[in-house]
């Protein structure tokens, strides 16, 4: 690509977008210790000659570490051949006839980020999208951890106490704070413990009992998430013993839930089950969504990625009746 007399994409200088997406995003592509590595490394080894970082005020990492590394501290990044942010940059940001390193969330044809990719086309961009990177076998080489598992738990909990308070339940998650407000995950994961301690103590209102959490997903970031709901008083349950972490059958949950809706009488939560001391996780695979269509057959991972159209969707009646929670 090639703009003007001069070749910007391969030319050593690296731009870091400041990020303007959500006003919590703090990441950075480029730390300045990685910055460091690159210009220390020499252009003929690294690539890289010059690193351009756009000011920010809210970024984890100060511009006074980046500068002391060796980068420039600019609002400027027209001199950059490539450019890297986290999240999606407004509009204006794209350049002609550079290349971008970001998540888009466009590849899904998200239809919120059809103007960021129609932009990118129109300058006849590079886009270097996270989630497309892969490697050998075609496996991705950047997918989403265990810390966007932690982080997603931490919101989810705020928010579930946001929500009952609105349905006129307090429950002990009106105390966490969003995973951002955190200085360390050390933190995040105290102000959950104390929230568990609270539950373990106190319990949690009978009409919204029992808390089944379920999680879908076995990669690293259900893993980080369950990391998190780990920290509370809990017990998981099998997919097919969900009915008993009820106690009955799920039209009568439905109508002991309404009962103590109405009632609202913090006394009963004495005489409620142990259940309202603790929470419920339950992991589901593939395997507790579906099943055969001919019921001569048992499931097969294999066959069903292979012949999906074999298979009826059972989550719906079996697992989602039970779940208070459901994520991957």
């Amino acid at each position: 690509f090639e703009t003007g007399e001069y070749t910007m994409l391969g030319n050593g200088v690296v731009g870091i977008l400041s990020e303007c997406r959500y006003k919590w995003e703090r990441r950075v592509p480029l730390t300045p210790s990685h910055c460091a590595r690159l210009l220390n490394g020499g252009r003929g080894k690294t690539g890289v000659a010059r690193i351009i970082v756009q000011p920010s005020t809210k970024r984890i990492h100060h511009d006074a570490l980046y500068e002391d590394v060796g980068c420039e501290i600019s609002d400027d990044l027209s001199e950059c051949g490539l450019i890297l942010g986290i999240k999606q940059p407004k509009l204006e940001m794209i350049l002609p006839d550079r290349a971008y390193a970001f998540f888009s969330h466009t590849h899904k044809a998200q239809k919120e980020n059809m103007p960021l990719l129609d932009k990118i086309l129109a300058e006849r961009a590079t886009l270097f999208d996270y989630e497309l990177i892969d490697g050998d076998h075609g496996k991705r080489l950047l997918t989403f951890g265990k810390f966007a598992g932690r982080v997603a738990m931490i919101d989810l909990l705020r928010g579930l106490g946001q929500r009952y308070l609105n349905l006129g339940y307090s429950t002990p998650f009106l105390s966490l704070g969003a995973s951002y407000m955190y200085s360390s995950l050390a933190a995040a994961k105290s102000a959950v413990i104390s929230i568990g301690e609270e539950i373990a103590t106190n319990g949690l209102p009978s009409g919204i009992c029992p808390l089944v959490f379920v999680f879908t997903g076995s990669g690293k970031a259900s893993h980080g998430a369950q990391e998190i709901f780990n920290l509370l008083p809990h017990t998981f349950v099998d997919p097919s013993r969900l009915p008993e972490a009820f106690g009955t059958d799920f039209e009568s949950v439905l109508i002991q839930r309404k009962n103590a809706a109405k009632a609202r009488d913090h006394a009963q939560s004495a005489q409620a089950s142990n259940r309202v001391f603790q929470v419920y996780g339950c992991i589901v695979t593939c395997q507790d969504m579906v099943e055969q269509k001919d019921p001569t057959k048992v499931f097969d991972k294999a066959d069903y990625y292979a012949h999906p159209e074999h298979y009826r969707p059972i989550f719906h009646e079996k697992i989602a009746p039970y779940a208070s929670v459901i994520g991957r």
